[in-house]
């Protein structure tokens, strides 16, 4: 059994960021080539942002961060962003120390409360 495959673009969910999986390190020949992955996954789902899963990415270290770096760079040169998956603690706090920001998955997004948080109002309060 056969299907005609329609003319014109592929439906794609725009919803559901594309999953980038990082190999353990990372050699300096492979971020170019991991870079226009990015791109192309932006290009191909339309989502805006690709899921980078650093979880395998190993002890952190100057390269991981300069490799993020560039993967950012990429996305944003092609209008979108990465979200990290599964950092080592250790990562983010040496991402924070050299001042890279990093959307990371579980986080809440700033400006927007928390799952379960509700603001108390007290009675008698004046209306802001």
């Amino acid at each position: 059994m056969s299907s005609v495959r329609s003319a014109g673009l592929p439906v794609v969910n725009a919803e559901t960021p594309a999953v980038l999986t990082l190999p353990g390190r990372v050699a300096r020949d492979e971020v170019a080539g991991l870079c226009a992955r990015v791109r192309a996954l932006l290009e191909a789902t339309g989502a805006g942002v690709v899921v980078c899963d650093v979880g395998g990415l190993g002890p952190p270290g100057l390269a991981a961060v300069d490799l993020l770096a560039r993967l950012e760079l990429a996305a944003r040169r092609a209008g979108g962003r990465i979200r990290l998956r599964d950092p080592d603690p250790a990562l983010s706090a040496l991402l924070d120390v050299v001042g890279l920001r990093f959307q990371m998955e579980g986080q809440v997004e700033e400006g927007e409360p928390a799952l379960g948080v509700e603001e108390a109002v007290e009675t008698g309060d004046p209306a802001v």
